[in-house]
């Protein structure tokens, strides 16, 4: 056995994170609906617990609140209230994307949570696999990747947020604000948004570690080396990208990706400072 954080991914467990991110997609149209607003959208997201992929609290309209967790061992997701009421909608019953929605919606209603909720953001007719060991495989990844994540965040001061799962793309990221102010008119309107960079893990097919510098100046980064197998890549979308498999199974694993992240750090964080 690999004495190491990341072990090398069975290439099997496809068709189950496939599945969790379908059924991700609904329990964060419930988020959306009912948690406290964050303009940064943060409230959709799920944070990493040592016993799943949880919510936000979710108030309840006579008071109280209730959270969504997408518990990946025991493989539910379980609505817990603060009152010590729970229930489960299972994921291994093989339930489409909209199907589990459906589900998720009927059994927070028992709560009291009703919406017009965005139905585009799950409807997914996809018929669904679900295997427990690859389950318990990725939420392993997770709690690993974010614990490297978390100690990358702890090194960049204030202008950061949470380590943060977003339900749309299933990955695993959080987001780094330099002091470099973007203005451009959308919608008739003129936005005005912080430069950034984020840091996370996609885990889908040839899953990888990433960062992308926003705005991506290729000028001054594309001449950088970036070291581990790490590079830059901007086909598609703009940033760069260290394969999984290329630090999987080596006992420094952590260490091999926080250096990449503080190169792309180092070499990024000066093109978003005025």
């Amino acid at each position: 056995m690999s004495n190491t954080l990341f072990a090398p991914l069975d290439e099997q467990w496809e068709p189950t994170r496939a599945t969790l991110h379908a059924y991700a997609k609904g329990v964060g149209a419930i988020a959306r609906a009912h948690a406290v607003f964050h303009p940064k959208w943060w409230h959709i997201s799920l944070k990493v617990r040592p016993n799943g992929l949880v919510t936000d609290n979710l108030p309840l309209p006579g008071g109280g609140s209730v959270a969504l967790r997408m518990d990946l061992v025991g493989d539910s997701v379980v609505i817990e209230a603060s009152d010590g009421t729970s229930s489960s909608v299972p994921m291994s019953d093989g339930l489409t994307g909209t199907e589990f929605a459906d589900a998720l919606i009927a059994a927070v209603a028992e709560y009291g949570l009703e919406s017009d909720y965005l139905r585009e953001k799950f409807v997914d007719e996809t018929p669904r696999e679900y295997d427990p060991r690859a389950a318990t495989a990725l939420m392993t990844v997770f709690v690993n990747a974010n614990t490297v994540l978390e100690r990358r965040r702890a090194t960049l001061g204030d202008s950061v947020g949470p380590v943060q799962v977003w339900p749309h793309g299933f990955d695993l990221a959080f987001e780094w604000f330099g002091t470099r102010v973007e203005r451009y008119e959308e919608a008739g309107e003129v936005q005005a948004h912080p430069a950034q960079l984020n840091f996370g893990l996609y885990p889908a097919g040839r899953a990888y570690f990433y960062s992308n510098p926003w705005p991506f100046e290729g000028e001054a980064l594309l001449g950088v080396a970036l070291p581990h197998g790490a590079e830059w890549h901007t086909e598609g979308w703009e940033g760069s990208m260290l394969n999984y498999d290329e630090v999987a199974g080596d006992a420094a694993a952590a260490d091999l990706i926080l250096e990449y992240f503080g190169a792309v750090y180092a070499a990024a964080a000066p093109t978003l400072m005025v």
